[in-house]
Parts: structure tokens; sequence; C-alpha cells
């Protein structure tokens, strides 16, 4: 798969809807995206990640960042992880939109020892909440497997990557520190224009 590079267009994202059936917002005139690519429904670390993005999103769109999250799982296993998220998480079990942005997956996702202790505290907030009965375990064979690396792109309101960042394992994706920084950037030096 080849990555994207900054400044060129994004594929484009569906406009229909999201795991839930809603129609994803728009993008504000002047507006970001934020797309991340996660791993499967139900990943510990990917749920831990994004309720820090849940807690902080006033910040985000006070900012005009949209935050979407898009997923390998079908929509009916992602379904019951949208609850609190005040954002759209995007179903793509064929992987298209992966493929399309050039998200990879390997072995590196959970040996790299710096995701280690991201495991640890990502478990350490599901299993209580799923032996209570208040969340739901992942899938035991997870559609497209548990190897995905995550993915962050930073989208302009007219569909150019304003940035990009590949993970190397399954914890390296941006904080929400980044992207407020990349957002804030991007409003004082615009994307190259090239494709």
């Amino acid at each position: 798969m080849s990555r994207l590079r900054t400044g060129t267009t994004a594929p484009p994202l569906p406009a229909t809807a999201d795991a839930s059936g809603t129609p994803l917002p728009p993008v504000p005139a002047d507006g970001l995206t934020h797309l991340q690519f996660r791993r499967f429904a139900g990943c510990p670390i990917c749920n831990l990640h994004l309720r820090s993005f849940a807690v902080r999103h006033p910040q985000l769109r006070e900012a005009g960042v949209r935050e979407v999250a898009v997923f390998h799982s079908p929509a009916d296993e992602l379904r019951p992880y949208a609850d609190g998220l005040p954002f759209p998480l995007l179903a793509d079990p064929e992987q298209r939109l992966y493929r399309a942005y050039g998200v990879e997956r390997g072995a590196r996702a959970l040996l790299d020892p710096r995701v280690w202790p991201s495991i640890v505290r990502g478990l350490a907030r599901s299993v209580p909440l799923v032996l209570r009965g208040r969340e739901r375990p992942p899938a035991s064979r997870p559609l497209g497997g548990r190897l995905g690396l995550p993915a962050d792109f930073l989208l302009t309101a007219d569909g150019r990557i304003a940035a990009a960042h590949y993970g190397t394992h399954a914890a390296d994706h941006w904080s929400v520190d980044q992207v407020l920084a990349l957002a804030a950037e991007h409003r004082t030096a615009p994307v190259p224009q090239r494709d």
C-alpha cells in the first residue's frame, strides 16, 4: 500500500451515515476533519484512546475540528461502543478506506514493547466494565484481525491532507493535544497545493 502525503487530495469519506445510521456531520466551512483509523470494535487500546477524545471534544469543536473514527469491524459490532461518544464511528469491514489511505497491519502492532503500557491501561479500564455488564467484550475473532495499525489524518474542508501519521504500533497515534496543535499550525500555514 502506498502512503498518502501532505498536500495531496484525500480519498473521499462516505457521506451517508456512521455505524449507528446517523449522517456524518458537515465539516465547518474553514474547519478540519481529524480522521483516525482504529483497529477493531472493543479494542481496549482504541476504547481508552477514544474516551480521551470524547472528554475533550468541546475543545476540538471550538478549534473547528470534526472528529471521525474508522474501524474495520461491521456496524453491528461497532454500535455498542459508540454509546457516549460525541463523534461518528465508521464501520469499514471491507477495509476500503484502510486501503485507500494506505493504513497497514502487522505483528509489530502488539509486539512493540512501547504498546504494552497502553495494553495494560486499556485492559484495566475495559475488563471491570465487561465484568459488570456495562461494556460488551470484543469479538473473540474480530473481522480483520487484531494486528491493525492506527493512522491519523487531518483533512481540510476542501479534501486535502493537512497532516498524516502512520502508527508503528497499536498505541502510536495522535493525542488530543497533538490534533489541536496541528489544527492551530494549519491556520497559520496553509497546506501546499499539489497532487
